[in-house]
């Protein structure tokens, strides 16, 4: 079956369509392949290798992993979900992801029997006139279709200025100077992530001003915000209770320093790839709460 349903949501893998409730939630073609892939075969591990070739193919040259964990740190942005406690996608360290949702077919839609109804008098589909009057109908549900999509592109593809978001310099708590690098190097990948050409449609990030860069003390969102002409800003810090580390992201409306979203990571180590899928999350989490919460402006 190409359409599922797991929790609140229903994604059609031959269309790439995914909704919750009923509204369509962005997602790229690439994660979309991934998602279809993962819910075609519910808690069964699915390897980084199968993932490889079903999405990216044998022969096709790419950084594999930035692209494998942009994917499915895209995919669990839009469902709302989270590496440490998750309720869709499992990570199975070094082998792949298991979809641990219950996945099952939508609430099949009953059809009526086929019948035409021209002022008020119903007549047999399977007459010439009731043939004639159906495909009348047909006709007009296309138009009442054509008009509809045409109205949701014209929305949707309305012209929006970029949301500008300045990044913060990441906060190292640790009382270890050896976690400096870790920090810097989350929050520069962060950038990066957030500098990406699409994103770039709607995001026009900050990373390196001189305001960003004042000691935490002395540090006042609303000044750094009026100076850069910001509207969000995001900032993290690196904590450890000397076994695990933790790093807590946030992202901060500068109107009224309200927490718009925030999120933990712990992790036993930050070698690269971890400090790159870290910033991936980060950075699709925040790409989603701007779009879910930047209205499009009316068409004219």
């Amino acid at each position: 079956m190409s359409r599922t349903r797991f929790g609140l949501f229903e994604f059609d893998s031959a269309s790439g369509v995914l909704t919750r409730e009923g509204t369509p939630i962005r997602l790229q073609p690439q994660p979309a392949r991934v998602l279809a892939l993962l819910v075609e075969r519910p808690g069964e591990l699915v390897t980084r290798d199968d993932l490889r070739a079903a999405v990216w193919g044998e022969a096709t040259f790419v950084d594999f992993e930035r692209g494998l964990n942009f994917c499915i740190a895209q995919v669990r942005a839009a469902l709302g979900d989270s590496a440490e406690s998750p309720r869709f996608i499992e990570t199975i360290p070094r082998r792949g992801y298991r979809f641990i949702a219950p996945v099952s077919a939508p609430a099949n839609v009953v059809t009526p029997r086929a019948t035409s109804v021209t002022d008020g008098v119903t007549a047999p589909a399977g007459t010439s006139a009731g043939l004639r009057r159906r495909q009348i109908a047909i006709v007009v549900a296309l138009l009442a279709g054509v008009i509809a999509a045409g109205f949701v592109h014209r929305q949707v593809t309305t012209t929006r200025s970029p949301v500008r978001v300045a990044v913060l310099p990441f906060d190292n708590e640790t009382g270890s100077t050896a976690f400096d690098l870790i920090a810097g190097g989350v929050a520069d990948a962060t950038v990066a992530r957030l500098a990406t050409p699409d994103r770039l449609q709607r995001i026009a990030v900050i990373g390196n001003a001189a305001a960003l860069h004042r000691p935490r003390a002395f540090r006042d969102l609303k000044a750094i915000g009026e100076s850069l002409d910001a509207e969000y800003v995001v900032l993290a810090q690196v904590k450890s209770d000397g076994g695990r580390v933790r790093l807590i992201a946030h992202l901060i409306r500068v109107s009224d320093e309200a927490h718009v979203w925030a999120n933990t990571f712990d992790r036993s180590e930050f070698p690269l790839d971890v400090q790159g899928e870290l910033a991936e999350s980060i950075a699709a989490a925040v790409d989603g709460k701007l779009a879910a919460s930047s209205p499009v402006p009316a068409s004219r």
